[in-house]
């Protein structure tokens, strides 16, 4: 009995040995990589150590299935087809933990972390992602492929020796089949549970550092990729994450911090909203922002960056610049969801991609609208792209210009039409709106500067660099750094047209970027990299550098002050008109969030008590303090919110 027994549980612990193996030889192999990271041999120990209890969690959501009707189809006359199914099963679990690990270089480069929700998110977009990765990452898909493909046979001989021995075969008993199902499940159950606590093995059970990209390595890929598939379900609820507090605490708490006095709020049924008098008192003014891709201050001189940006470099000495404007997020549509709806950063996915924020969320574009403006969006990609189009047309928009409507575009990348392509467009669409003697919206956001980064030859020169700088910089860098000259001198070009168009006059300008090109580094939340650009043209004030520091929600109720229309908004920004601002920003970075107020930071991560830090503007890096009590409940109450708002439906654009 027990001889066969150990027959039927064989292949299942040979094959979990080779799977734990396997990963264990990745993991071990990206940490040399970055070994620069590590701060001493006991991180990397503590590594493996996290990553081995990881793994035999991934074995066992993996094995558990197939264990349960393994025993009790190897009595049965189906046995060696069910060895056959068996062998398919084990070669596809191999190939696909094998794909993920192989991703995982090229998706730290580009994003600092292993696989996780953008590698799923993208995967709805398959023509755009498709032309990216041929055209600016076949190198890397050949190799992926080619060792995948070259050993497929080998790893199929292998695991068939696994599944197909004598002993496999030998006769079997009721009794032995019972025996090694207890065995194979519990052992199998145990290891996916990870833990004989309360809850199961998660992410933030086996976290230990500082470093986002040393605790994203003691996970595997595929276990990530799963992980962050199913927080899909969970997205609205960021106190599952970081925590519970009293709703009513929540509502203190935001509202305190918009610096508006508590008989601003009158409104039950939304508990932020706001009827706040623009400081602008004329005829209401036009508004054109222009959302500028992957644009961080990094590649801006005026803003201690590189001299790549010699255009909004002449804007920030025109216009109200910001010296400390930070992003809330790393993606497009979390820039999008900032700008546009004033909407605070979550766990989740912006609220562009979510379900009931598909109409009747408030944005910029639903309170002009009924101002009488007419309400449009420019771009020069597929407007359907990460769900803008639905969003924009169910939230006011009224008009979407996307790459059909571009009349003869001179250059066609993987994401549209060029971005002088898109100005040339912009300028008639805005012209032909001023002749409508109604006042107007259009939103413009550009797209030159994506990865393949894909411009016109001959438009720019790129820079010259000394041999110590071009030691920074690989190849793909200098490519982007062309891209944001480009994209720059198209800027530039755009404005200096508009400067001369009759909508100029009575049109306020704004020029932000959506996130900078990619955050990366060794802190929980890397700042410097949500450090961007912005600043207001046509603003009637005289040209200035604000020193405050500025979230993207600050600049929605900003701007309809300037324009002269009244804040009936949900919005927690604060308009900067106000000489008595508060400065403060909010960032999400995967799952953990920053809450900044002056140089006093808040991070707060999952299932992790909070931490804080002095951000130090002139290194840009975090200074590790004592917990500041007040700004953590401050943090904890805006990362609550947006969950709350978005679930309870407070941020209706109805009032």
């Amino acid at each position: 009995m027990f001889t066969s027994a150990i027959a039927l549980l064989r292949p299942f612990i040979l094959f979990s040995f080779l799977l734990i193996f396997t990963l264990f030889i990745t993991r071990v192999g990206l940490g040399i990589w970055q070994v620069d990271r590590f701060n001493d041999l006991g991180t990397i120990f503590t590594l493996v150590f996290n990553g081995l209890k990881i793994d035999l969690s991934t074995v066992g959501y993996l094995l558990i299935l197939p264990a349960i009707f393994h025993p009790w189809l190897m009595l049965s006359k189906f046995r060696k087809a069910w060895l056959s199914v068996l062998n398919v099963i084990f070669f596809f679990i191999f190939m696909s933990v094998l794909f993920f690990e192989l991703a995982t270089p090229a998706f730290i480069i580009e994003y600092g972390f292993r696989p996780n929700r953008l590698f799923i998110e993208y995967l709805a977009y398959p023509d755009e992602v498709m032309k990216m990765l041929f055209n600016g990452h076949l190198p890397t898909i050949v190799v992926i492929s080619s060792l995948l493909i070259i050993p497929s046979k080998y790893i199929w001989q292998s695991i068939n020796k696994l599944v197909y021995t004598k002993k496999t075969l030998i006769n079997l008993s009721p009794l032995s089949s019972a025996l090694s199902f207890i065995v194979l499940f519990c052992v199998l159950f145990l290891c996916a549970r990870g833990t004989m606590g309360h809850r199961p093995i998660n992410p933030s059970y086996v976290y230990f550092s500082n470093d986002p990209l040393i605790n994203s390595l003691t996970l595997n890929s595929i276990y990530s990729v799963a992980h962050a598939y199913k927080q899909f379900g969970n997205e609205e609820n960021a106190s599952k994450l970081y925590g519970k507090m009293a709703t009513d605490d929540v509502i203190q708490l935001i509202r305190q911090e918009t610096g508006l006095t508590a008989q601003a709020f009158n409104s039950k049924a939304q508990p932020s909203f706001t009827s706040r008098a623009p400081f602008y008192q004329g005829k209401p003014k036009n508004l054109v922002i222009i959302l500028e891709e992957s644009l961080g201050a990094q590649f801006v001189s005026s803003l201690g960056g590189l001299p790549l940006t010699p255009e909004i470099d002449k804007l920030n000495a025109e216009g109200w610049a910001f010296k400390d404007l930070y992003a809330t997020g790393t993606r497009s549509v979390r820039g999008i969801e900032a700008v546009i709806t004033g909407f605070t950063p979550t766990p989740a996915r912006a609220v562009v991609k979510l379900d009931k924020s598909q109409h009747g969320f408030f944005t910029i574009a639903s309170l002009l609208e009924k101002n009488g403006y007419t309400t449009q969006f420019i771009y020069g990609g597929e407007s359907h792209f990460d769900n803008m189009k639905s969003f924009f047309l169910g939230n006011g928009f009224t008009d979407i210009v996307d790459f059909n409507d571009i009349k003869k575009p001179k250059f066609v990348a993987s994401w549209g039409a060029s971005d002088e392509d898109l100005f040339n467009q912009a300028n008639v669409e805005l012209n032909a709106l001023h002749k409508n003697e109604k006042p107007f919206l259009s939103f413009i956001f550009s797209s030159s500067n994506h990865d393949p980064f894909e411009i016109p030859a001959g438009v720019v020169t790129p820079i010259e660099y000394s041999n110590e700088q071009l030691a920074k910089y690989d190849s793909k860098e200098l490519l982007r750094h062309k891209a944001i000259q480009y994209a720059d001198y198209a800027l530039g070009r755009f404005i200096d047209k508009a400067k001369k168009q009759p909508y100029w006059q009575d049109t306020v300008f704004m020029v932000v970027a959506d996130h900078d090109a990619r955050a990366l580094g060794n802190e929980l939340v890397p700042i410097k990299n949500f450090h961007i650009p912005g600043v207001i043209l046509n603003s009637g004030k005289p040209p200035f550098f604000d020193k405050r520091i500025v979230s993207q929600i600050d600049l929605a109720p900003t701007l309809l002050s300037l324009i002269g229309v009244t804040n009936h908004s949900p919005m927690l920004g604060h308009d900067l008109n106000q000489p008595d601002a508060s400065g403060r920003a909010m960032m999400q970075y995967a799952e953990n969030f920053a809450y900044m107020e002056d140089g006093d930071v808040t991070i707060l991560q999952p299932q992790k008590p909070p931490v804080n830090f002095e951000y130090n503007f002139k290194e840009k890096k975090l200074i590790p303090k004592l917990i500041n009590d007040k700004l953590a409940k401050i943090a904890l109450a805006h990362v609550l919110w947006g969950s709350l708002a978005y679930e309870n439906e407070w941020y209706s654009s109805e009032h």
